[in-house]
């Protein structure tokens, strides 16, 4: 017998359907983000006020991420406030699409489409930005601003603005704000070594990394085994015991569907899950000056949202992992001090990677001052 629960659902699915069908696949988007697919009325009304929107736009913007649009709920990707932002700073000159979920890709193909101009924006993380912006990889040195409050700091600051915007913009990027998610984490899968408090409960533990050289060497200084996994393959990797643990965050454990197959997750802070939203710079230039302005003001509001939205989504992802039975483990400054002793980026084994992304000592240890240095934002620490 048909419940009321799957009425509602053939409802929607019927109206986004309908609605997808006549080529209102944002307007779908919208009212099944809004909850208003189950009502043909209201699903009806927003693609009345999408479509009036749109025809008003004297420009139109494709903004691509690889996250289904509830996954703010557990990870603060934010795209339906920044198109609303976008649309309501720009006073309607510009109307934003969405292409959410992985649509048009992830990861590098996204990087790929908005330096080509095929799409204007689109959301990545800072690891997949590094090969076609190497600066930014900076982030990626152990505890030099693994903390959101750090990651914060710097990526607002006066020195990083000077010493690496212009280093992105010249590869083709104009970046529009970044995304806080939380650090990434050691999480152990069920049936491996148990809970992670020092790198010696790393011993021999095979760590599944991406192809990044100093996740690698940073896993092998606090003496894990690195395991070069691709992200598609991860899930299978840690179920069959190719790979013992990874390092996501919190958030992206939950959104990517390994909550049963985890035992232990420990905060170790070395390096953060950060992302960012880039837009095609030769697009951006295009735009009127009052648009341009204005596209800037929307990211900065979408930032402030974000970085209020962290700690709630953290608190979520983790009350479903606890279901599933993950465990987990705050450290303290002494245990934290133990893993940045054992792999920081203070340590001579970096000084190669500081020069190379930041071009000199001088401006590195600049970048390390603005990491340090409390800017004009608080954020929420796990």
């Amino acid at each position: 017998m048909k419940t009321k629960h799957d009425t509602l659902k053939s409802a929607e699915r019927r109206n986004f359907l309908k609605l997808a069908g006549t080529g209102s696949f944002t307007a779908a988007l919208v009212a099944g983000a809004a909850g208003t697919l189950w009502s043909s009325q209201a699903a009806a009304q927003t693609a009345i006020e999408e479509r009036d929107r749109e025809n008003a736009a004297d420009h139109i913007m494709t903004i691509a991420t690889a996250y289904v649009l509830g996954a703010s709920r557990s990870y603060p990707i934010m795209q339906l406030d920044l198109k609303e932002n976008i649309q309501n700073a720009t006073n309607g000159k510009v109307y934003v699409k969405l292409a959410p979920g992985g649509q048009l890709g992830a990861g590098g193909a996204l990087v790929q489409r908005v330096q080509s101009g095929t799409i204007q924006a689109a959301q990545h993380s800072l690891a997949n930005f590094a090969p076609f912006a190497a600066a930014v990889d900076l982030i990626n040195l152990p505890y030099f601003c693994g903390s959101n409050q750090r990651f914060t700091n710097l990526v607002n600051s006066d020195a990083w603005k000077n010493e690496v915007h212009p280093k992105v913009e010249a590869a083709g990027f104009k970046p529009l704000f970044y995304i806080n998610i939380d650090p990434r984490v050691v999480a152990i899968r069920k049936g491996g070594a148990g809970a992670v408090i020092t790198p010696g409960d790393l011993a021999g533990v095979k760590f599944r990394v991406p192809g990044s050289a100093m996740l690698q060497q940073y896993y092998r200084m606090v003496g894990a085994n690195p395991t070069p996994v691709a992200w598609g393959e991860t899930p299978s990797a840690i179920k069959q015991g190719v790979a013992d643990a990874l390092d996501p965050a919190v958030g992206a454990l939950y959104v990517f569907g390994f909550k049963d197959i985890l035992s232990h997750v420990t905060f170790t802070q070395a390096v953060p899950d950060s992302q960012i939203y880039s837009c095609n710079l030769e697009w951006f230039n295009s735009m009127p000056a009052d648009v341009q302005d204005a596209i800037v003001e929307a990211s900065e509001i979408t930032a402030h949202q974000n970085i209020a939205k962290v700690p709630s989504a953290r608190n979520y992802a983790m009350a479903e992992l606890r279901k599933a039975g993950v465990e987990f483990h705050a450290l303290t400054d002494d245990q934290l001090a133990e893993w940045q002793d054992a792999g920081g980026y203070q340590r001579s084994e970096w000084d190669s990677f500081k020069v190379e992304l930041a071009g000199s000592m001088e401006v590195f240890n600049k970048l390390v001052e603005a990491a340090g240095t409390m800017g004009r934002y608080y954020i929420h620490d796990a």
